[in-house]
Parts: C-alpha cells; structure tokens; sequence
C-alpha cells in the first residue's frame, strides 16, 4: 500500500457453503496488482465496499488505477478523492469488435476506428521506448516530444471526429436507426470515459490498457472452470492467498516451486511454524544473490 499505480480486476466464484446473509453461492474474486504485489481477496458481492477497504488506507498522496469501466471504481474514484483511474483502451477497441459482430452493415465504420486505436498504441509504443521514469514529460528527450506531440494530435483527431457525430446525432431521435444507435451509444462512452482513457497521456509509465490486470487473474479464472469454485469459505480465502503468493512470486522472476520448497523447510526446521523472520522470503527484502538463486529451479538431486 506504499506504492501508487495498480491494476485491478474482478471475476465471479463459486463458494459452496451456507453462509448468514449470503442468499447464494455467487461470490467475487478481487485481484489488486501494484508493481510488486499481485493481492487477491474473496468477497461476497462486488460493490465499491470492497475496493474501499483495500485502498483507504494507502499512504499515497495520489494513486493511478488503471481498471475497466465498471461503476464500482468510479464511485471508488468519487469517495477517495486521491485515486486517479485510468481506463483501458483494449475495452473501448472491443466496443467497435462487438459492433462489427452484431451489425455486418457497421464493419467498415467500426474498422476504422479500431485503427485509430490501433496507431494511438503504435505511437505510444514509440513514445515509451524513449521515456525516462526519473524525469518528468517535459525534460524528456526531443524524440519522446515529437512522438508525444503527435500523440496529442492524434487524440484530439478523434475527439473531433467523436464530437461531430453526436453534435449531428442524438440517442433521444426518434428517427435514428438501429445503427446509428449503436454508433452513438459507442462514442457516447468513448467520451464519457475520455478523461479516464487519457491519463496515459501525461503519465507514460501507465499502460494504455489494462492487460497487466487481466493476466494476473487469468489463471484462476480457468481453474474456476474447471472446479468450480471452493466447497466452504475458509478454502476459497486460503486459495485467495496462495494466488497472491504464486502470483508475486511469478511477478518477481522467482521460481515458485524453488521458493515454496525453501518456506516449507523452513517451517519444518522451527517446529512446524512460520520462520520468525520472513525478509529472506520477501521479494523486495531479499538480496541479488538470494533472488538469483530462488530464480531457478530447485536441486532435487
């Protein structure tokens, strides 16, 4: 909670015990990644209660989020003013995906807009290569400017494009096809989230998209399919942790069997309990040589 950029992600489980309050068994998996912890939690609903708890006691001035656009982080957003969300592009590019699939008639329409995202990424990629984290946009090299210039230009070019469609079309016409309803809802959100999709503009070290979230909570996700869930409430928390263990461990470049291996010799050199002192299984307290070795596999031989 030291840290000031996340990525946050939710995804529904499955927890088969009776539980005081709880009318089902719909429960959420909440998955938090900030640049050195991947943190899961399980919860019963998905309301902003939970992201509220996680993040109120960050020690942040100001935090990025960089998350989709579920409501859930925007009222976050509205109570704790220090939080910044950035929204994810890769969603909005799926908007005009989903459009081309449900109406054929809108696929040259839909395609180009998709390349427009698709050269915002290509610039920013550009851009990135010549950023440096310790100074801010404007000492950036003459390189970084020109392809941030032309960043900047590019989205204003859309913005127009944006705004000229709804200046001439309303979702209240009456007279508005089904496509071009579809096209408004689409470009209504596109700018009603427009300041959420540009905080990569002035923060460069903040992705375009939210895919280092997603990744995370992939693989729980495919084993949800494939088990279902967890039979009682104290198995779906234990799995919520080991999650986050393996999922920071992976994070750091550590081995997760080697490091496993090490904590539990460790527990069974002092009785069966957890080591006293746990910096040499911390990721950022650990030396070079301590993280280059649990990098590699472990000596079975």
């Amino acid at each position: 909670m030291t840290e000031d950029r996340f990525h946050n992600d939710e995804s529904g489980w499955k927890v088969f015990e009776s539980v005081e309050g709880k009318v089902n068994n719909r429960w959420w998996l909440w998955m938090s990644r900030s640049e050195s912890v991947v943190y899961f939690q399980i919860a019963p609903g998905r309301g902003t209660d939970v992201p509220l708890e996680h993040f109120k006691n960050i020690t942040q001035q100001r935090i990025i989020v960089v998350c989709d656009r579920y409501s859930a982080y925007k009222s976050l957003a509205k109570q704790l003013l220090f939080i910044i969300l950035a929204f994810c592009w890769a969603h909005v590019r799926r908007d005009f995906l989903d459009v081309c699939k449900k109406y054929p008639e809108l696929e040259e329409w839909a395609i180009c807009w998709v390349e427009k995202i698709g050269r915002l990424y290509h610039i920013n990629n550009l851009r990135c290569k010549e950023f440096d984290p310790k100074l801010p946009v404007r000492w950036q090299s003459t390189l970084f400017k020109k392809q941030h210039k032309q960043l900047i230009e590019e989205m204003g070019a859309m913005a127009v494009q944006r705004d000229e469609f709804l200046k001439t079309h309303s979702a209240d016409d009456s007279d508005s096809t089904v496509l071009t309803k579809a096209k408004i809802k689409i470009l209504t959100s596109l700018k009603t989230h427009w300041e959420g999709l540009s905080v990569f503009l002035e923060h460069p070290e903040v992705p375009m998209d939210n895919n280092n979230g997603e990744r995370p909570i992939r693989n729980p996700v495919t084993g949800r399919k494939n088990f279902y869930g967890s039979g009682s409430l104290w198995s779906s928390q234990l799995a919520a942790i080991m999650f986050s263990i393996f999922q920071t461990i992976a994070l750091s470049g550590l081995n997760c069997n080697h490091w496993l291996r090490s904590y539990l010799t460790a527990c069974a050199e002092n009785h069966g309990k957890a080591p006293d002192d746990l910096s040499s299984f911390l990721p950022w307290e650990m030396g070079e040589d301590r993280c280059a070795k649990l990098s590699k596999p472990p000596d079975t031989s």
